[in-house]
Protein backbone atom coordinates (compact mmCIF):
# COMPACT_ATOMS: atom_id res chain seq x y z
CA UNK A 1 0.00 0.00 0.00
CA UNK A 2 2.88 2.33 0.79
CA UNK A 3 4.43 1.69 -2.63
CA UNK A 4 1.15 2.55 -4.31
CA UNK A 5 1.04 5.97 -2.65
CA UNK A 6 4.72 6.53 -3.30
CA UNK A 7 4.54 5.58 -6.99
CA UNK A 8 1.14 6.91 -8.07
CA UNK A 9 -0.01 9.85 -5.94
CA UNK A 10 1.02 13.44 -6.76
CA UNK A 11 0.33 16.81 -5.16
CA UNK A 12 -2.16 18.03 -7.77
CA UNK A 13 -3.92 14.66 -7.84
CA UNK A 14 -4.61 14.74 -4.11
CA UNK A 15 -5.68 18.40 -4.16
CA UNK A 16 -7.91 17.76 -7.18
CA UNK A 17 -9.49 14.68 -5.66
CA UNK A 18 -10.23 16.57 -2.44
CA UNK A 19 -11.71 19.52 -4.32
CA UNK A 20 -13.90 17.22 -6.42
CA UNK A 21 -15.21 15.40 -3.34
CA UNK A 22 -15.90 18.61 -1.44
CA UNK A 23 -17.36 20.31 -4.52
CA UNK A 24 -19.74 17.46 -5.27
CA UNK A 25 -20.92 17.29 -1.66
CA UNK A 26 -21.55 21.04 -1.49
CA UNK A 27 -23.23 21.05 -4.91
CA UNK A 28 -25.56 18.21 -3.92
CA UNK A 29 -26.55 20.03 -0.76
CA UNK A 30 -27.18 23.24 -2.70
CA UNK A 31 -29.03 21.48 -5.54
CA UNK A 32 -31.50 19.90 -3.13
CA UNK A 33 -32.37 23.32 -1.69
CA UNK A 34 -35.58 25.14 -2.45
CA UNK A 35 -34.29 28.48 -3.71
CA UNK A 36 -33.20 29.27 -7.25
CA UNK A 37 -29.90 30.93 -6.21
CA UNK A 38 -28.89 27.72 -4.42
CA UNK A 39 -29.50 25.66 -7.54
CA UNK A 40 -27.60 28.21 -9.62
CA UNK A 41 -24.65 28.03 -7.20
CA UNK A 42 -24.71 24.23 -7.50
CA UNK A 43 -24.54 24.53 -11.29
CA UNK A 44 -21.58 26.92 -11.01
CA UNK A 45 -19.81 24.46 -8.74
CA UNK A 46 -20.45 21.57 -11.15
CA UNK A 47 -19.11 23.62 -14.07
CA UNK A 48 -16.13 24.63 -11.93
CA UNK A 49 -15.19 20.97 -11.58
CA UNK A 50 -14.46 20.65 -15.32
CA UNK A 51 -11.02 22.35 -15.10
CA UNK A 52 -10.22 20.20 -12.06
CA UNK A 53 -10.94 17.08 -14.12
CA UNK A 54 -8.64 18.41 -16.85
CA UNK A 55 -5.89 18.90 -14.27
CA UNK A 56 -6.31 15.29 -13.15
CA UNK A 57 -6.11 14.01 -16.74
CA UNK A 58 -3.00 16.09 -17.46
CA UNK A 59 -1.46 14.97 -14.17
CA UNK A 60 -2.03 11.30 -14.94
CA UNK A 61 -0.53 11.70 -18.43
CA UNK A 62 2.55 13.41 -16.98
CA UNK A 63 2.96 10.69 -14.33
CA UNK A 64 2.69 8.04 -17.02
CA UNK A 65 5.35 9.74 -19.19
CA UNK A 66 7.81 11.16 -16.66
CA UNK A 67 7.27 9.40 -13.34
CA UNK A 68 5.90 10.51 -10.01
CA UNK A 69 9.11 11.92 -8.56
CA UNK A 70 9.73 14.38 -11.42
CA UNK A 71 6.08 15.40 -11.61
CA UNK A 72 5.90 16.04 -7.86
CA UNK A 73 9.04 18.17 -8.06
CA UNK A 74 7.59 20.37 -10.82
CA UNK A 75 4.20 20.57 -9.09
CA UNK A 76 5.88 21.65 -5.87
CA UNK A 77 7.63 24.48 -7.74
CA UNK A 78 4.31 25.55 -9.27
CA UNK A 79 2.61 25.44 -5.86
CA UNK A 80 5.39 27.50 -4.26
CA UNK A 81 5.07 30.09 -7.05
CA UNK A 82 1.31 30.37 -6.47
CA UNK A 83 1.78 30.72 -2.71
CA UNK A 84 4.47 33.36 -3.29
CA UNK A 85 2.18 35.31 -5.61
CA UNK A 86 -0.59 35.09 -3.03
CA UNK A 87 1.70 36.44 -0.29
CA UNK A 88 2.98 39.26 -2.52
CA UNK A 89 -0.58 40.24 -3.43
CA UNK A 90 -1.62 40.12 0.24
CA UNK A 91 1.29 42.42 1.16
CA UNK A 92 0.40 44.77 -1.70
CA UNK A 93 -3.19 44.98 -0.53
CA UNK A 94 -2.10 45.64 3.07
CA UNK A 95 0.19 48.48 1.97
CA UNK A 96 -2.55 50.31 0.06
CA UNK A 97 -4.01 53.30 1.82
Amino acid sequence: MKDFFKNKITIFFTLSALSILIGILIAIVLATGVSAPDKLAAMYIFFGLIPVLLIIVIDRICVWKFGTRKVNKIQLYILICFIGLFVINWIRLRLQV
